[in-house]
């Protein structure tokens, strides 16, 4: 426990290594604590931001970076400086579905080239069952000369914060730690007790820690799969799906899943990284591919209704000017990552049809980057033929159906269409505006 004692004493520092909607809480966490905190990232232009007081992710605030202590830098042999690192890069999949560990193959090799020893390097990027070992190590102890076990430690703690989400919080969600031996656990654990005010879970070792969280991930994608299928039956039944979920969620053990567009950088990969070690070991997945097939099919699905809805409207849809509100993969959040509203585009865009994108939450750079869309604001929309519903943001709640008809051309309402994935319409109110729609 000397690291422990050395990092409060502030003898030792602790270093973030990746500054995004994981790294920064609890880089932040750790500086709120009194810590000596370094935050690396190799974006100079988001460690600019940083030091100007302006949060990107928006999951700290401006006002909290123009206090906080923490060291910002994009110089990686800033790190030598500190003794307790944590990584928590992104790990995306690959077009085919199979892990892209480029991301955290690179932290490792930044870490293992400014590695001294008595560190203590902790992952926290979501990997497959056996990655930090079969991958991570190995590179630390090549860049470093150093070797794991004697020399340094390794832990793996999976992040668990959920983006956009201000009740629950890195401080108040329970979070699993792990070491590669005890000495290191005990470490591991004091240091995240620092922060995590309900306490921390130790597991027994890292293999285990990383399947809690590609598990967990798993099983919601496959429930929220489930009720998506159910909309696509529903839909051809004539059943309003969240009147269904509505009536089921009055017993006492529904799970309260709903439909929709499942995305973002955890729930819409996750599964993938625990089928793809599976398969390695001679096991196909019988229900979470077919869970992620369910899902990643969701953004065409609502495409081709609104197309339908259009043409029963006496719409020609080539020539129809279609309104998407929301591209961010989740309300009230600027995370554009892994967003399926991209699939509800594309599709449109097989019918040669050029959505207008509305989203006060994205940043126009990422639209751009990511997806070659270009945002338009909301006091900007009209003359539209069909409006999406896509993300459910606040600005977008607050909109009442009539608010609605003013982004519409001068056409009978019956020539309006309105396409509500979130359900954020009652049914009643929308068979009262006259309005052609649908909702998931």
């Amino acid at each position: 426990m000397k690291l422990y004692d050395a990092l409060i004493n502030k003898t030792e520092s602790l270093a973030l290594v990746g500054l995004g909607y994981v790294g920064m809480p609890i880089a932040h966490a750790f500086a709120k604590k009194g810590l000596n905190v370094i935050g690396f990232d190799l974006n100079k232009s988001k460690i600019e931001l940083y030091k100007s007081g302006i949060d990107p992710t928006m999951e700290v605030g401006d006002e909290e970076i123009k206090k906080t202590q923490i060291q910002f830098t994009a110089d990686e042999t800033e790190l030598r400086k500190a003794k307790f690192i944590i990584v928590a890069v992104p790990t995306p999949v690959n077009t085919d579905h199979t892990p892209d560990l480029t991301p955290v193959i690179g932290a490792s090799e930044i870490v293992g080239r400014n590695l001294t020893p008595g560190s203590v390097v902790v992952y926290e990027s979501t990997v497959y069952p056996g990655c930090t070992e079969d991958v991570c190590i190995p590179i630390l102890e090549k860049e470093s000369g150093l070797k794991c076990g004697a020399d340094f430690k390794v832990g793996y703690s999976p992040e668990r914060i959920n983006p956009g989400d201000k009740v629950h919080r890195l401080e108040n969600i329970h979070k699993i730690v792990s070491g590669i031996d005890r000495e290191s656990l005990e470490t591991i654990k004091a240091v995240y007790d620092l922060v995590i005010e309900v306490g921390t879970h130790p597991v027994s070792n890292l293999r285990t820690a990383e399947a809690v969280k590609v598990v967990e991930n798993s099983q919601r994608d496959i429930n929220i799969a489930f009720m998506n299928e159910l909309a696509m039956v529903f839909d051809r039944m004539d059943i309003d799906t969240n009147e269904v979920v509505d009536g089921m969620n009055t017993k006492w053990n529904a799970l309260g899943f709903r439909p929709g567009l499942v995305g973002g950088h955890c729930i819409g990969v996750d599964p993938y990284y625990f089928t793809y070690e599976a398969e390695k070991l001679g096991y196909h997945s019988q229900i979470i591919l077919n869970g992620r097939i369910v899902n990643d099919s969701m953004g065409a699905f609502v495409a081709d209704k609104a197309v339908k809805k259009m043409i029963e409207a006496g719409q020609a849809p080539k020539k129809s000017k279609v309104v998407i509100l929301g591209l961010t993969f989740k309300e009230n959040c600027p995370d554009t990552r892994n967003s399926k509203v991209d699939d509800i585009i594309k599709q449109l865009n097989t019918y040669d049809i050029k959505p207008v994108i509305v989203d006060p939450w994205a940043s126009e750079r990422d639209a751009k980057h990511e997806y070659g869309v270009d945002l338009t604001k909301i006091e900007d929309v009209s003359d539209a033929d069909c409006v999406i519903v896509a993300v459910a943001h606040n600005e977008f709640r607050a909109l009442s159906l009539d608010d609605i008809k003013k982004f519409y051309r001068e056409t009978p309402d019956e020539e309006k269409v309105l396409i509500d994935v979130k359900g954020l319409y009652k049914v009643e109110d929308l068979k009262a505006s006259g309005m052609q729609w649908w909702r998931l």
